[in-house]
C-alpha cells in the first residue's frame, strides 16, 4: 500500500497540464509579446495582442516566468492551476532612457552634454531613401534639407548652424561605432551643354528598417570625444539587435508619388494669344514628362536573443520610381548582427555588417546648365505648340539651343551602380570588476561605377552629331582599429566612470574616369560598352582619361572621466589628440579638450517634489576640430595632375604631368570653441518634460582653397583664414502627455531653435552662388564678408521698371549687401501630435523653417519678357508684367524671395489586428502620407532647395536652379510578426 501511495503521488506531481491566462500592465491593459516560459526548460510562448496566452505541457508543480522589456520579470508557481492571470510592474531602472555617447552609453538624466536621442518609433515614416530623412525636423537645432526631390539626391545636415567657409559643414556619422569617411562614394556626371550633376548621397546604402536609434551629439562636451571631426556635431547610428525569443518580421509597402506643384506655365492657347509662334501642336510638356512614381519596399528579418547571445539577420528591397520618366533608385540590402558571452560572461564577442547594392538611374537634371538648359529647363521653356514626335515616331527636334525634353529622355542613359559594405567585429573582456577592455576592428568599403551616355541623335549643345560618354569608377576603403579601457566603480558617494583609448583609421581612395566624344554610333548601350567607337570619318574622335589615388591616416588618443557626487553633482572631462596626414609637419596633431558639469537640482530640498519630477542644470565648454578638406595631400608634397589623350578612339598617349598645387606646411586644423548651458526639466509626474539650451560657438582658422593670381605655377593653394564664424542660439524641446487612458492617448512633442550666424574679422571677400542663364556669364549672387552671415546675398536693389520696361535700381546699378539677408534660417521647428484609440494609432508631424531667403535662378533664367520674346514659354505672370522684351535680366532682388514654410511632412495612420490564437504575434496595417501640405509664399516649386552653385570650391546655399521637383507620396503597407 505504501508503494502504491508513493507511486500515485509521483504520478500526480509529475502530471503535465495546459495553462492559459492573461498578462496585463498595472492599468489592466493586455500586454502583447510577453515571454512566458517554464522555468528551467525551453517550453514557452508569447502573449497575443490582448495579452492572452496558452502554454501546453506545463508540469503541475512547475513555475512560469513572465518577462517583458521595461517590466520586472515575475515568477509564478503553477500549483496545479490551469488558469493564471499576471500583472507586470514597470521596471523604473529599465525604463529610464539611455542615450548613446561616444564609446559608451549614459542615463539621460546623467548626461552633461547636449544630446538628443531618436528611437525608431519616432522616425519619419513612408518612402525614406536616406538615413538623414528619418530625423528631419525631429531635433531642435538640427536642420535637414534635401537638395532636390530626385531619388537618392544629396541631403544637407546642419547642427547648430553653418560654421565652415569651404566645406565639411555636415556632422560626423558613426554607424555601430565605425566613423564614416564622409566623402562621396559615387562620381558626378557631365552632359556637355546640359550641365553637370553631383554624386549621389553616400548614406543611401543603409536600410532605414535596420536602424534602431539615432543619437545626436550637439555641443562640444558631447562631441569632443571625436576631436578633429566633431566641430559640426556627431550623429551616432545604432542598428537593430536581436532580443527575446526568436521572431520573424516582414513588412511590405507600396508608395505612390506625384508632383506637388507644377509651374504655372502658359497653355498652348494662352501662348499663341500672347503673341507666341504657333507651330501647330498642343503640348503640355509637364504632363508629358512627369508621372506617378511607384515605390515598392520589402523588409524581412529574423532575430532573437537569450542565454547570453543575440542575433539578427535582415534583407531589404527598395525600388523607387522618380516622378520624372526614366529616373529612380533600386537598393538590395542585407545586414547581420550577433553577439555571444563566454568565460562566465566575462568575454563578449560581437559582430555586425551592413551591405547594399544600389542602382541609381538618373536623368539630365543638372546644376549648371548653360543657355540651352537641362531637362527641367527644357520642360519649362519649350514652345507648347511644338510637337512631341515626328510622324515616324522619332522625337521632333529643332535647334541645339532648344532641345526637345522627350528627346533628352530617349537619347540619354545614366546609371550608377554602387556596392558598399560596412561592418565591424569587437570583443570586450572584463579584467576585474568594473574594469573592461574592448577592441574594435571596422571596415567601410565601396565600389561605384557611373556610366553616362548621350546619343549623337540628340539635338543639344555639344552633343548633336557628336555624342558624349562619361565613365567613372571609384573605390573607397576606410579601415578602423580601436582599443580602449573602461572603468566603472562606486566609492561611497562618488561614482567614477573612466575611458582611455587609442584609435587608428585609414582612408584609401582611388578613382578613374574617361570621357569620349565624336561617336560614329548612336546606340547608347553600344557607346557604353565600346568606348573605342568614339571615332568619326574625319578622325576627330577623342578619349580623355584620368585617375587619382590618395591615402590618408588619422591616429588618435582619447580619454574621458565622469564623476558623480551624491547623485547630485556630475562632472565630465574629455581630451582627444588627433594626428592627421592631411596637415603639415608642424601641425599634424590637434588637441581637443572639453569640460562639463551638471547639477541635479531635483535632489535638493528646496526644489518642490510635488511640482518637479526632474530638474537639472548643465554647463559645458570645449574645443573641437574640422579636417574636412579633400583627400589630396596638398600639404607635404607637390601635387601633379595629367590626362591621357588619344585621337581616333584607339591610340591613347601619355598627356604628361603638370603642377596642380604646392604644399603648405603651415596648414592646420579648423577649430570650434563652444559654450553650452542647458536646463532639463520634468513636472506633473513626468507628464511634461523637455530641455532649454543656450549655445555660442566660434570657428576660426578657417580652411579654404585660395585661387592664385595668374599667371602662376600653381592655380591654387590651401590655407587657413584668420577669421571667425560665430553661431549662437537657443533651443527649446517640450514633450507633453495630454491624455493617458487605457483606450485613448494623446501626446505632443515640439521643438524650436533660434540661430544667428555672423562672419567676423575676415580680410577680403569671397564670391559664390554662380547664377546661370542667357547673358549671365560670370554672374554671382552671394559674397562672404566680415559683418555678414555666411553666404549673404549680394545683389542689386530692384525698384520696378521705367517707361521703356527696363529695370530700375534705386541704389545704383551695382551689387551690395541687403541688411544681412541670408539663406541660413534663423528659426527652425517641428511639431508632432500622436493619438491612439484602442487599436488605432495616428501620428502627424509638421516642420517649419523661417528667416531664410532663396534666390530663384530658375525665374531669372527663364521667366522674363526677353525669354518669351525669344520664342520660349514662361509663367502666366510674365506676359502681363510691365517688363520690356529688351530688359536685361540682371542679378537683383527681383528674384530674391523669402523661404519661410510650414510643411505637413508626415501623417501616419495604423491599425493593429486582433491576432487571437493565430501564429502571428502582431499584424499592423498602415497608410502614410508625406509632404501632404505646404504653406509658403515662395513662388518656385518648393522652398526646400539647394542647387550646387559653388565658385572656385566655395560652396553656395539657398539657390534654386531647375532642381528635380519634390513629390507628394502616399504609402500603403502592412507589417507582420510571428
Amino acid at each position: 500500500m505504501a508503494f502504491l501511495s508513493i507511486f500515485f503521488s509521483y504520478v500526480s506531481v509529475a502530471q503535465n497540464i495546459a495553462v492559459s491566462g492573461k498578462v496585463t500592465d498595472t492599468g489592466g491593459s493586455g500586454l502583447p509579446g510577453v515571454t512566458i516560459q517554464v522555468k528551467g526548460t525551453t517550453v514557452g510562448t508569447t502573449s497575443d495582442i490582448n495579452g492572452g496566452f496558452n502554454v501546453a505541457n506545463v508540469p503541475s508543480n512547475g513555475t512560469l516566468v513572465f518577462s517583458f522589456v521595461g517590466m520586472k520579470a515575475q515568477e509564478v508557481a503553477v500549483n496545479g492551476r490551469t488558469s493564471i492571470s499576471v500583472s507586470l510592474q514597470e521596471d523604473a531602472a529599465a525604463l529610464e532612457e539611455v542615450v548613446v555617447i561616444g564609446y559608451g552609453t549614459v542615463k539621460k538624466s546623467d548626461a552633461t552634454g547636449a544630446v538628443a536621442a531618436i528611437a525608431a518609433k519616432d522616425f519619419n515614416k513612408g518612402v525614406i531613401t536616406s538615413t538623414e530623412q528619418l530625423l528631419q525636423g525631429r531635433v531642435a537645432g538640427v536642420a535637414v534639407t534635401q537638395s532636390s526631390g530626385e531619388p537618392g539626391s544629396g541631403i544637407n545636415v546642419r547642427i547648430r548652424g553653418t560654421s565652415s567657409v569651404r566645406g565639411g559643414n555636415g556632422p560626423l556619422f558613426v554607424v555601430d561605432g565605425v566613423p564614416l569617411a564622409g566623402n562621396d562614394v559615387s562620381g558626378g556626371g557631365s552632359a556637355g551643354g546640359l550641365g553637370s550633376s553631383t554624386a549621389r548621397n553616400p548614406l543611401n546604402f543603409l536600410n532605414p528598417d535596420d536602424i534602431a536609434s539615432m543619437d545626436i551629439l550637439k555641443d562640444a562636451s558631447a562631441t569632443a570625444i571625436y576631436g578633429a571631426r566633431g566641430a559640426n556635431g556627431v550623429v551616432l547610428i545604432t542598428t537593430k539587435k536581436g532580443k527575446g525569443k526568436g521572431s520573424v518580421d516582414y513588412s511590405y509597402s507600396l508608395g505612390l508619388s506625384t508632383i506637388t506643384k507644377k509651374y504655372d506655365l502658359l497653355s498652348p492657347e494662352a501662348y499663341v494669344a500672347a503673341g507666341g509662334t504657333d507651330n501647330g501642336a498642343r503640348t503640355d510638356w509637364q504632363e508629358q514628362l512627369f508621372r506617378t512614381g511607384k515605390t515598392n519596399q520589402h523588409n524581412l528579418s529574423f532575430s532573437g536573443g537569450e542565454n547570453g547571445s543575440n542575433y539578427r539577420f535582415s534583407m531589404g528591397y527598395f525600388d523607387q520610381e522618380g516622378i520624372i520618366l526614366n529616373s529612380g533608385i533600386k537598393r538590395l540590402s542585407g545586414s547581420f548582427s550577433g553577439g555571444k558571452k563566454f568565460i562566465n560572461d566575462k568575454l563578449t564577442v560581437g559582430a555586425s555588417v551592413n551591405f547594399a547594392k544600389t542602382t541609381d538611374t538618373g536623368v539630365p537634371v543638372t546644376d549648371n546648365a548653360g543657355f540651352s538648359g537641362d531637362l527641367l529647363g527644357a520642360i519649362l521653356k519649350t514652345n507648347p505648340t511644338n510637337a512631341v514626335y515626328n510622324a515616324d515616331g522619332t522625337p521632333f527636334q529643332t535647334t541645339s539651343v532648344e532641345p526637345n525634353p522627350m528627346a533628352i529622355i530617349q537619347y540619354t542613359k545614366d546609371f550608377t551602380n554602387t556596392l558598399r559594405v560596412l561592418g565591424n567585429i569587437n570583443a570586450e573582456y572584463e579584467i576585474l570588476e568594473g574594469l573592461k577592455f574592448k577592441t574594435v576592428i571596422g571596415l567601410d568599403q565601396s565600389f561605384s561605377g557611373r556610366k553616362s551616355a548621350f546619343s549623337r541623335l540628340l539635338v543639344a549643345e555639344d552633343i548633336a552629331n557628336n555624342g558624349q560618354l562619361y565613365l567613372s569608377d571609384i573605390e573607397v576603403e576606410n579601415r578602423l582599429m580601436e582599443n580602449y579601457f573602461t572603468y566603472n566603480k562606486k566609492f561611497g558617494n562618488i561614482s567614477f566612470d573612466g575611458l582611455l583609448g587609442y584609435s587608428y583609421q585609414s582612408f584609401d581612395y582611388y578613382s578613374k574616369n574617361s570621357q569620349a566624344t565624336n561617336f560614329r554610333v548612336s546606340d547608347l548601350d553600344l557607346m557604353i560598352n565600346n568606348i573605342s567607337s568614339a571615332d568619326n570619318a574625319d578622325g576627330k574622335g577623342s578619349i580623355i582619361q584620368g585617375s587619382n589615388s590618395n591615402f590618408n591616416e588619422l591616429q588618435s588618443y582619447f580619454g574621458r572621466v565622469n564623476l558623480g557626487i551624491n547623485d547630485r553633482y556630475l562632472l565630465t572631462a574629455t581630451l582627444r589628440a588627433d594626428g592627421s596626414t592631411r596637415f603639415g609637419s608642424g601641425n599634424k596633431y590637434g588637441y581637443f579638450p572639453s569640460f562639463a558639469a551638471k547639477w541635479r537640482l531635483i535632489e535638493e530640498d528646496f526644489v518642490p517634489k510635488n511640482v518637479f519630477s526632474d530638474l537639472g542644470l548643465r554647463v559645458g565648454y570645449g574645443i573641437t576640430g574640422n579636417q574636412e578638406i579633400p583627400h589630396n595631400l596638398y600639404t607635404e608634397r607637390q601635387r601633379y595632375g595629367g590626362a591621357s589623350i588619344g585621337g581616333g578612339g584607339t591610340n591613347i598617349n601619355n598627356g604628361g604631368l603638370s603642377s596642380v598645387a604646392f604644399p603648405n606646411p603651415n596648414l592646420k586644423w579648423e577649430s570650434t570653441a563652444q559654450l553650452n548651458v542647458g536646463l532639463d526639466y520634468a513636472f506633473l509626474n513626468n507628464r511634461v518634460s523637455g530641455s532649454l539650451e543656450y549655445y555660442t560657438k566660434n570657428t576660426n582658422d578657417l580652411l579654404i582653397q585660395i585661387q592664385s593670381a595668374q599667371p602662376a605655377i600653381s592655380p591654387f593653394v590651401w590655407t587657413n583664414l584668420d577669421a571667425d564664424i560665430v553661431n549662437s542660439g537657443v533651443e527649446i524641446n517640450v514633450n507633453g502627455i495630454v491624455v493617458d487612458k487605457n483606450d485613448f492617448g494623446f501626446d505632443v512633442n515640439a521643438n524650436v531653435a533660434f540661430n544667428k550666424n555672423t562672419v567676423k574679422n575676415l580680410l577680403g571677400t569671397y564670391d559664390t552662388g554662380a547664377i546661370s542663364g542667357q547673358g549671365l556669364t560670370g554672374a554671382f549672387a552671394q559674397r562672404i564678408a566680415s559683418g555678414q552671415p555666411l553666404y549673404a546675398f549680394f545683389l542689386r536693389e530692384f525698384g520696378g521698371y521705367d517707361e521703356a520696361g527696363n529695370s530700375i535700381y534705386p541704389g545704383g546699378d551695382f551689387q551690395r549687401f541687403l541688411d544681412g539677408k541670408s539663406p541660413i534660417p534663423t528659426v527652425t521647428g517641428g511639431l508632432t501630435l500622436n493619438f491612439r484609440y484602442k487599436r488605432f494609432d495616428l501620428s502627424t508631424f509638421f516642420n517649419g523653417v523661417f528667416g531664410n531667403y532663396i534666390y530663384n535662378n530658375t525665374a531669372n533664367a527663364y521667366f522674363t519678357k526677353g525669354s518669351f520674346a525669344n520664342g520660349r514659354n514662361v509663367t502666366t505672370d510674365v506676359v502681363g508684367s510691365q517688363e520690356g522684351p529688351l530688359n536685361a535680366p540682371d542679378v537683383s532682388t527681383r528674384f530674391l524671395e523669402k523661404g519661410d514654410f510650414v510643411r505637413l511632412q508626415n501623417l501616419n495612420l495604423s491599425y493593429r489586428l486582433n491576432t487571437g490564437e493565430s501564429a502571428f504575434r502582431n499584424v499592423r496595417l498602415f497608410v502614410t502620407g508625406q509632404n501632404l501640405l505646404l504653406f509658403t509664399k515662395y513662388s518656385g516649386q518648393d522652398p526646400e532647395v539647394n542647387t550646387n552653385k559653388a565658385i572656385d570650391g566655395v560652396p553656395s546655399l539657398g539657390i534654386d536652379y531647375t532642381p528635380y521637383p519634390r513629390a507628394r507620396t502616399v504609402t500603403f503597407g502592412a507589417s507582420l510578426s510571428f
